[in-house]
Formats: structure tokens, sequence, C-alpha cells
């Protein structure tokens, strides 16, 4: 059984460095054979990946990409490059910063033993943020749940059969959302308690204002369900204050309609040119081991 983890980086080798050195401690007991393949994301900081001593891991590459295209382009060339270059059975996508926690792959090899054609999600069960970061993750899955029908729990952190690769870079909403595509294109995914680790070094990257693009570019795969739920909610609350209108009552029915033009402007991110030609972005690639 051949694993490829998949990590992006931005300006976060340290990080990165000691999560593939954990990945190495914690796969030691597992029968599979893995490999590891990091995205650099064009970051402007030194690209050094401090590793030693890797016996359990296979292979460790460096993709480096020439443009900066963001968290969600990085796994999707990545995934990409994987499919058309390299022989696996599974990709495992982790950030690179240690929010995924490596001692998890395990609970992702046994679940692969017993429906070895499912793709296993890392579904979240505990975070480690602080309670106004989460206070506000709660409120983005019901959003993405009221206007998508999905409650979405999961993020990069998952396991990937083959055949779901496959989708995922067939599919331009890869090209904007991971999870959100992932959510699109299959529908029998297994779940696997996941808790949301803590960074190894530095701040967390996920701001509130990061938080609120992840969310949009969620919703925004499903544009054509969030656009007839938006109409039947526009349609059902006129009739509700069909005798009130004011502007005070009006409010509502005009936040609908620029949510859904922004929801339109995000889904205009998913390009199946680009993203057929994401690979043309990889300046060189670094054989580590």
């Amino acid at each position: 059984m051949k694993i490829i983890i998949l990590i992006p980086v931005f300006n976060d080798f340290k990080s990165a460095s000691k999560l593939i050195e954990e990945i190495n401690i914690n796969i030691s007991e597992l029968k599979a054979e893995f490999s590891v393949i990091v995205v650099n994301d064009a970051s402007t900081e030194e690209k050094i990946l401090e590793t030693k001593n890797l016996n359990n891991i296979k292979s460790l590459k460096l993709i480096n990409m020439r443009n900066n295209k963001g968290h969600a382009r990085c796994i999707a060339a990545g995934l990409k490059h994987i499919s058309e270059n390299e022989d696996f059975d599974y990709v495992i996508p982790m950030d690179g910063d240690g929010e995924d926690r490596p001692e998890e792959i395990g609970k992702f090899v046994e679940k692969i033993k017993d429906k070895p054609n499912n793709t296993i999600v890392g579904e979240r069960v505990k975070r480690s943020e602080g309670l106004i970061f989460k206070i506000c993750y709660f409120f983005h899955k019901i959003l993405t749940y009221t206007f998508t029908g999905k409650f979405i729990k999961f993020g990069n952190f998952t396991c990937l059969t083959k055949q779901t690769v496959k989708k995922l870079i067939e599919e331009k909403a890869t090209w904007s959302s991971f999870s959100g595509s992932l959510a699109k294109t299959e529908n029998n995914l297994i779940k696997s308690p996941s808790i949301r680790g803590s960074r190894y070094f530095g701040p967390s990257k996920m701001s509130f204002i990061n938080l609120i693009n992840h969310s949009l570019a969620i919703i925004a795969v499903f544009k054509t369900g969030v656009i007839f739920r938006s109409i039947a909610f526009y349609a059902i609350y006129l009739i509700i204050i069909a005798e009130y209108i004011s502007i005070i009552t009006a409010i509502p029915l005009a936040i609908i309609i620029i949510f859904g033009l922004v929801i339109l402007k995000i889904s205009g991110r998913e390009n199946m040119n680009e993203f057929n030609n994401s690979l043309t972005n990889i300046s060189d690639i670094d054989i580590l081991k």
C-alpha cells in the first residue's frame, strides 16, 4: 500500500520540518509505504527542510512553485502532479503547521483496511483555538449547511483514494476549495474523529477574515443550490412581510441579493483552464530523499 502525504507550505518551513519528523515517528509501526511531497507555494523565506533520520519515509520531494496561488490551489496543483507523475494508492493532504496531527495517520490506515475503496475524512471533534474563533467556526458550519445542505466538518486532513484524486482533478471547484469540492464529488465519505492540534511555531494563520473567505469559497462550490435556496427564502420572506414592507424589513432582502452576488463572484475562481495548466507554475523539484 503506497501512501503519499501532501503538505502545502508558505513561509513555514520550521513547522514543516518538525511535522515531517513527527510523521516519520508515527508511521514506524504502520504497514504501508509512505512518501512525502511538500509543495512550496513560492515562499519568500529560505526554503530549508531541516529533517534527519527519516528511516520510515521512502522519499521526500520539495516542489517549488514560481508564483503564490494560495493554500487551496497549492493542494490542487499537488494532487494534479501526484496523479500524473507518482505511483500511489492513497494521498493524505496535511497542513504543514502541526494542526493536523501525525498521530492520527494510523487511524486512517486502520479504516483503509476495512473500507479500501472509500475516502476517509478527519472529522473535527475538538479544536485548539480560543472561544471566539470556535463560535465563529460554529456559525461557519451553520451558514454552510443552511445554503448548501452539507454539514462539512472536515478540512484538508483526509485520506484520498486514487479514484477520488482522479475526480478532484477533473472538478474545477477543487481549484477554489478542497473541502467543498470533496463534499461535492464524493457521497460515501468515511469519518474518522480528528482533534485539531496546536501550531508547532507561531500564531495560527486562520484569521477571522480568512475564515470568512474559507466559508464563502465552500458555499460557492454549491452555487446552483445556493441560488435556489436564496430565491425560496426571498419569496417566503417577501410573502411574510408583504403588509409590513419598510426600509427596515427590506434589509434582509438586500442582504440576500448581495450574498448571492458575492457567491457568484467567488465561484469565478473555479477556473478549469488554470487548474489544467497549474503544473506549468512549477519552477523545479528538489529530491531530498
